[in-house]
């Protein structure tokens, strides 16, 4: 196996810059939706358009992921991410400048142009620097951003918005981006060691990578996982909202008042906040049990998880249980998901590979998260006198469905990279073997790499 020069950076700065890079770009995408009322207060949007605001960035996002498999690999992954996010904080500024529906998703468009780039050159970047044996809790760090974006970005922009409008949550999140991007910018280090293989071939782009038996099933996997989340994820804030009258947490403009803090938060902050802590407990302990038990068998934990709490909140709604309860379960059913199916991405392609398969696997999930948040603006209704959305159970079975189908794909293409990986160590041993003892010289040990530092491989 070859092994390339260290860079003069720890896996854990790496980690960590990829990780604020991925909360930025989540935040971005998740404001949109818990903005939803708002929109369709201040905006005169129908309710069941939101999904088509989400399904702006992510079709942009999908479009930009295809053309980016066919260059990504030839450019320094610093630099192309730095365009990348500088992109996206002046598409996420113009959002908060839109005036009507039409110039909103404009903006989303150009905010996705760039945010899907920008998030296949992260887990790209990971997948570099981070062995394969440590890629489980490196994914789950990674993916802290999501309950980060939940606990304090999302309840915090809510607050914003609360507090000064729904516009200003737009602007802080593309300040915050520009402080960032210009952290990554002086912190990363240059990430060329993929154009020095002297097997990267030009333009090799997604449609290439998708004829592949194990790209193919990542893709699908991929595909089921998007499908169950977000044919529900966009109109969540409204279900809550104008269908289950939910109007916060009492409790906690109680427990605000007893301490002297005369304050009433935001009706969906709080439970962002929860949401998300609880999301990132669930995280520590899945990031070990994929490393421990594989991909696949945590995926089919929450395929049960996601199943139970489709059936109990959305097709049949059990009253009697707390939204509170309800949004968490929910946002922990997603955790549990997520974290084996991208540890899973990292495995399956090359290191030449590598951008070129976060491209294709980006372009997937925004193409299909585009058209699972616009699915519901086919099949909900609008109730013209209160705006609540009729047609949740059908969205909620669509969940069902989709959600079986994830630990399928993943339980094969998991038993497919180790086959493949197993010919390849041979393939490797024999190479080794074979000049060795046609020479009569002894094998010499590779030199060990120094603690702590990044190094990359060219097949894991």
């Amino acid at each position: 196996m070859e092994r390339h020069a260290e860079l003069p950076v720890s896996e854990r700065v790496v980690v960590l810059l990829i990780a604020a890079i991925q909360f930025i770009n989540i935040l971005d995408f998740m404001i949109v939706m818990p903005l939803g009322p708002d929109f369709a207060r201040e905006l005169d949007i129908s309710s069941n358009h939101i999904g088509i605001i989400a399904g702006a960035y992510t079709a942009a996002a999908a479009v930009a992921g295809v053309a980016g498999s066919f260059f990504l690999d030839r450019f320094d992954r610093r630099k192309a991410l730095a365009v990348c996010m500088f992109g996206l904080v002046i598409g996420t500024a113009l959002a908060g400048l839109s005036w009507n529906l039409p110039t909103l998703i404009g903006a989303r468009v150009i905010a996705g142009l760039f945010g899907g780039p920008a998030t296949a050159l992260s887990l790209a970047i990971v997948a570099d620097v981070v062995p394969r044996e440590r890629r489980g809790r490196a994914m789950s760090t990674v993916m802290t951003a999501f309950s980060l974006a939940s606990i304090a970005g999302v309840p915090i922009s809510l607050e914003i918005a609360h507090a000064a409008g729904w516009r200003a949550p737009f602007y802080s999140v593309a300040a915050f981006g520009v402080l960032i991007t210009a952290a990554s910018i002086f912190l990363l280090p240059p990430l060329k060691l993929h154009l020095k293989s002297g097997i990267t071939p030009p333009g090799f782009g997604m449609f290439k990578m998708i004829t592949k038996p194990l790209p193919l099933l990542a893709a699908l996997a991929l595909m089921a996982m998007v499908t169950s989340a977000f044919a529900v994820i966009p109109n969540i804030p409204i279900y809550l909202e104008f269908n289950l009258g939910y109007t916060g947490e009492a409790w906690i403009t109680s427990l605000l008042g007893s301490i002297g803090i005369d304050y009433t938060p935001s009706v969906l902050g709080p439970l962002y906040l929860i949401g998300g802590i609880a999301s990132l407990l669930v995280l520590q302990v899945v990031g070990r049990m994929t490393d421990r038990f594989g991909s696949a068998a945590v995926s089919w934990v929450g395929a049960a998880l996601t199943v139970t709490i489709m059936y109990i909140w959305f097709i049949n709604y059990q009253s009697a249980l707390p939204s509170l309860f309800l949004f968490v379960f929910f946002m922990g059913a997603m955790t549990v998901r997520g974290v084996p199916a991208r540890t899973l991405d990292t495995k399956v392609p090359l290191a030449h590979e590598r951008a070129a398969f976060m491209s294709m696997q980006s372009a997937v999930q925004h193409s299909t998260l585009a058209l699972a948040a616009s699915l519901s603006s086919f099949i909900l209704v609008e109730n013209p006198e209160n705006k609540s959305l009729e047609g949740m159970a059908t969205l909620g079975w669509i969940g069902v469905v989709f959600a079986i189908l994830l630990p399928t794909f993943i339980t094969i293409a998991e038993i497919g990279v180790r086959r493949r990986d197993s010919r390849l160590a041979d393939a490797d041993a024999n190479e080794i073997k074979a000049p060795t003892m046609a020479a009569g010289a002894p094998m010499t040990a590779p030199t060990p790499a120094r603690a702590g530092a990044v190094v990359n491989r060219d097949r894991d």
